[in-house]
Parts: C-alpha cells; structure tokens; sequence
C-alpha cells in the first residue's frame, strides 16, 4: 500500500485529489493539509511514501516545504503540483529536491500512476518540459544587475532604485540600458517578464510563476 498526503490550499481541489486517490486499490490518503507550514509536520508524524505538494502554498511555499522535507525525511517523496508548468518551475522543484512534477489537470489515472512510480523510486516529469529546462537559457545577468531589475519588478522609480541599492540615478540607468540589451528587451516591463520565464528572476509570491503555460513545439 502506498501512504500519500496532500498539501493543496484550495479545498475542491485537494478534496477531489483525496477521493480519486482514495479509489485506487493500492493508494491510502493519510493527510492532507493546506498551508505551507504544516507540510513537514504532517509528513513527520504521517509518515507518506509520497506527498503530493502544491507549488504556490500560503506561508511557507511549496518548494521551500519541499526542500525542508527533503532534508528531515527523505524517505518521503514529493511530487510537486502546479496549474501552470514552465522549465523554471521545473528546475526549482528538481533543485528543491522533487521527485515529479505534475500539472493539476492531469488526468486522474496518470496522476495514480504518477504516485506509484514515484514510490518505486522513478522521477515523473513531463518529458518535454525535462528538455526544455536542460536547455532553457542560460542567465546573462550579473546578481548586481538582477538587484535592479527586481527592484524594477516590484514598481520602483530609478531614483527609489538608486536609494534602495546605494547607486547613484545615472549607474541604475545604465544597469537597466545594459539588462535591456542583455536579455533582448524593448521595456523594463518586458525584461521582468523574460527574466521570470527564464527563472533568473524568481517570483515573491509563487502564484505568479509561470507566466505563460508551458506547449511543446508543434
């Protein structure tokens, strides 16, 4: 028997994962919580093969929860759940320490079947999306330069910028003329947005990743 818990804040969600899981033969549900900080409590005295994990959790996020779970039980594998998959996403959950990585419109039968070749001890990711990551770009900005541009993420002004980081207005112009340039933008707004898709700019609050839905090529 496969013991699985489940960390989903939205309730239909996570009651439907319960009963479709509930219903295979060789699965037992034996938690399920709905809030980042309860993961590796919950993991710790349940004690799941699998726990099925979603990536934008309140309070501590999924892939935080993830990697603290990795640490004090590895014997536990997770699977992280996401509505929206991109290579970014995929490496922080490989990087945090993932077993799979499965979007919540899988189907239910391959959503069972995800678990059960995780508790055999596969990795479970979409194939695509796998290579995808193995290619994805590699990060031209200097962490310098992606203090400015989160700075430029969060809305503030260059002289806001210049306070916050101890530059004058004139070097976080330039910074952001040499950003722009690096990473083929027009605006600033558009450089965020590459830089978030590419995972070099990694989103505060986790419900924001992901900005466009990974497709495989056509």
């Amino acid at each position: 028997m496969i013991n699985v818990l489940i960390a989903e804040d939205m309730h239909l969600i996570r009651g439907a994962m319960v009963a479709l899981l509930s219903a295979e033969e060789d699965v037992t549900v034996v938690g399920e919580v709905g809030h980042g900080d309860e993961v590796v409590p919950a993991c710790l005295l349940h004690r799941p093969d699998v726990a099925l994990i979603d990536i934008g959790l309140p309070g501590t996020d999924g892939l935080t929860a993830t990697a603290e779970l990795s640490r004090r039980l590895p014997e536990c594998r997770a699977v992280i759940l996401t509505g929206l998959a991109t290579p970014a996403a995929l490496r922080r959950a490989l990087d945090a320490g993932a077993r799979g990585f499965v979007v919540k419109d899988t189907p239910a039968r391959q959503l069972a079947e995800c678990v059960r070749r995780v508790a055999a001890g596969e990795r479970v990711v979409d194939p695509d999306l796998a290579v995808a990551a193995l290619h994805a770009r590699k990060n031209p900005l200097t962490t310098r330069e992606l203090e400015v541009l989160k700075a430029a993420a969060e809305g503030a002004p260059v002289g806001e910028i210049a306070d916050r980081l101890c530059l004058s207005g004139g070097t976080v112009r330039n910074y952001l003329s040499r950003i722009l340039s690096k990473v083929g933008a027009r605006t600033r707004v558009e450089a965020v947005t590459i830089a978030r898709e590419a995972g070099w700019l990694w989103p505060d609050d986790l419900g924001d990743l992901g900005v466009i839905r990974y497709r495989s090529p056509t």
